[in-house]
């Protein structure tokens, strides 16, 4: 055991310093790691097949459970969770086709003129917009088109988009922590523990929904100096929302599908439908409602990230199957001496300034079995050491250039257009902002939990 252990550790520390460096794509780091692992710590160090198979978790697939699971949960937390995979190839497929049409752009544009152009208005709408859609859309599609049509209306407007960008990627984020499906470690969390939709709406929705309001103002007056146009400008010539439908029947069908997504997450718990059941359904759908353009959207899924996945939930395993993740869950168990609020302070902050510097998705899949052992010994309930950890973890990488993919995108779309934003500039309002919602989900944990 202790070699495996040993190996377990090694594999992990090295996956994520490479992760980290950033010299190799992740999707390449993770699948040689999950292989060590197979090989090294199952192989050499544990020798059992039985470990093996348990990490592939290919059962889950043959399960009724795992793809209608009543009040029950919808797959274990070990091995890979093969329903966070199913539910997020579901919902690429169906952006793309949303994409394909134009929605997002015709959305933005849409906004935009409801306000009749005013650059405030703009930016308070595209905030709240921003959360909005990353409740239930990948935030990284969220700001990749909402960066793109910030930088075209800054251009027609003649301001500095950056302000507004760097708001969008921030409520992108916090909007992604009220829902179970606004994140990937939300996802992760929610099909480990079965927790619902509603679950997260209903705890980290209202931890988020009242940061929204705190974050809006400390932006607004943070840049409102910032957003003033340079010069006149005659609105009547810009283009109109309508021109950003590239096919008018192609999107009232993906509005439709969208919707249907939206409600069936909703009551996925009352219906008994897992979400890779939900995620299945979507992605079919989608593409037999757009039959001439499958190879289209197919070929533009992230599937780098579904195998980035892959391969973290089997080096995760590792160090599950080794009781590495005991040995840590003893450790915070210990140093908190036993204080619950203590503990939950842990959870929130180590997240929050881990996810900064550190993708939180691997982070996620490493502490979800930490909180449940620490739930097991401590007697702190599960739910609590939950919505801490879903805070700690969304919320954290939003400080940071680096902290989430979302950050990364929006900054790099802005940099394409001429508008280069630093580690200074990115954090000087980001990490404010970040303490702030931490700070407020911290004291609602605390009043309202323990």
């Amino acid at each position: 055991m202790l070699l495996a252990q040993i190996l377990a550790v090694i594999i992990f520390i090295v996956m994520f310093a490479l992760i980290i460096l950033e010299k190799f794509e992740r999707h390449h780091i993770t699948l040689v790691a999950a292989v060590l692992v197979l090989a090294l710590v199952f192989g050499l160090g544990l020798h059992s097949l039985d470990a093996v198979m348990k990490s592939l978790n290919l059962s889950s697939f043959f399960t009724a459970s795992f793809w209608y699971a009543a009040g029950e949960a919808e797959e274990s937390s070990s091995g890979i969770n093969w329903a966070t995979i199913l539910f997020i190839l579901g919902m690429m497929v169906m952006v793309e086709g949303m994409a394909r049409v134009g929605f997002f752009r015709w959305l933005c544009m849409r906004l935009a003129k409801m306000v009749k152009y005013k650059v405030h208005a703009i930016f308070l709408t595209f905030m709240i917009m921003s959360a909005v859609l990353a409740m239930f859309i990948d935030s990284i599609t969220v700001i990749l088109f909402l960066a793109t049509v910030t930088i075209e209306l800054s251009q027609l407007l003649k301001f500095n988009p950056v302000p507004m960008i760097l708001s969008e990627i921030f409520c992108a984020n916090l909007g992604g922590s009220a829902t179970m499906c606004g994140d990937p470690p939300n996802i992760i969390i929610g099909t480990s523990f079965g927790y619902s939709f509603s679950d997260f709406f209903f705890n980290t929705g209202a931890i988020a929904g009242i940061s929204l309001i705190f974050t809006i103002i400390f932006f607004y007056f943070s840049y409102r100096k910032s957003l003033v146009s340079r010069e006149a400008v005659d609105v009547s010539t810009f283009p109109t929302p309508e021109s950003a439908i590239t096919d008018k029947k192609g999107f009232g069908v993906s509005t439709f599908i969208f919707l249907i997504a939206v409600v069936l997450l909703v009551t996925h718990a009352t219906t008994g439908l897992t979400v890779a059941t939900i995620g299945v359904f979507i992605a079919v759908i989608t593409l037999i409602a757009s039959p001439r353009h499958i190879k289209e959207i197919v070929s533009k899924v992230d599937y780098k990230t579904l195998l980035f996945f892959i391969g973290l939930f089997v080096v995760v395993s590792g160090l599950e199957e080794t009781q590495i993740l005991e040995v840590v869950a003893g450790f915070i168990g210990k140093i908190s001496g036993g204080n619950v609020y203590l503990m939950i302070a842990i959870i929130i902050w180590v997240s929050g300034i881990a996810s900064a510097f550190v993708d939180n998705i691997p982070f996620a899949a490493t502490m979800i079995p930490v909180i449940q052992s620490l739930a097991a010994t401590t007697g702190v309930s599960l739910p609590t050491m939950t919505w801490a950890l879903s805070m700690g973890t969304d919320i954290g990488g939003s400080a940071t250039p680096i902290g989430a993919s979302a950050n990364v995108v929006g900054t790099s779309v802005a940099g394409k257009a001429g508008y280069p934003v630093g580690w200074g500039k990115y954090c000087a309002k980001a990490v404010p902002a970040t303490i702030i919602v931490m700070l407020i989900s911290t004291i609602y944990i605390f009043v309202v939990y323990l």
